[in-house]
């Protein structure tokens, strides 16, 4: 079930530019941002095994590792079915070990319901699931800020640690020096409550830089 209407997010895009005047023109000529708009098609847990796959690795590869362990668990990734895959059948996919730790980790949590996998979107402290997903070996700030942004349509996430959102951020401003991570955490007080919306257009830039549509 989709979490903002288009109505509700031309409201919000346009309280964006009011904010900060240089996203005006780049959201004039770019979608309208879609972050809890669509129909997701993964589960939760689905979800966070493909950000942790995702981790330091091109779009393509990942998403090639993945198709794979869809396979692997014939047709549809849940935590029962994961729990049962060796280590050694996921190094021989593409999963390095370090990965195969993590979402085996993750797999036993949901299993003995440390983590309300299923029920997660019903916190509405976003600390409180940053807390959680975090305490997880090898689940870090990036997995979780693109999870709860993307699957979870949360609204004032910043990933200033996403180099892509530095680099979109720097190209709305013309900044001839790339902005730091730190630097942008403090710019992004600024910006509650939508800051996911900002990064998101900050993505748009760099696509844009790239001749993407989308």
């Amino acid at each position: 079930m989709a979490t903002h209407s288009a109505q509700k997010m031309r409201r919000i895009v346009a309280e964006v530019a009011q904010m900060d005047k240089k996203f005006a023109p780049l959201i004039d000529r770019r979608p309208l941002c879609t972050i809890g708009r669509t129909e997701r098609t993964e589960t939760h847990f689905e979800s966070l095994v493909s950000s942790v796959i995702s981790q330091q690795l091109a779009t393509k590869a990942a998403e090639t590792i993945h198709a794979r362990l869809v396979d692997l668990c014939k047709g549809s990734i849940n935590a029962k079915k994961l729990i049962k895959v060796d280590d050694l059948t996921l190094r021989e996919i593409g999963v390095s070990g370090a990965k195969a730790r993590t979402i085996k980790g993750l797999a036993t949590a949901v299993i003995d319901k440390s983590i309300p996998i299923d029920t997660i979107d019903e916190i509405h402290d976003d600390q409180e699931i940053y807390d959680k997903l975090t305490s997880l070996w090898g689940i870090g700030r990036w997995t979780v800020e693109m999870f709860m942004m993307f699957q979870l349509g949360r609204l004032d996430i910043w990933p200033t640690g996403d180099l892509a959102v530095r680099r979109g951020w720097d190209m709305v401003h013309k900044n001839k020096e790339e902005t730091s991570a730190k630097a942008l955490d403090l710019k992004g007080e600024k910006l509650h409550p939508y800051r996911s919306v900002i990064a998101w257009y900050c993505y748009q830039a760099v696509h844009e830089s790239r001749g993407l549509d989308y």
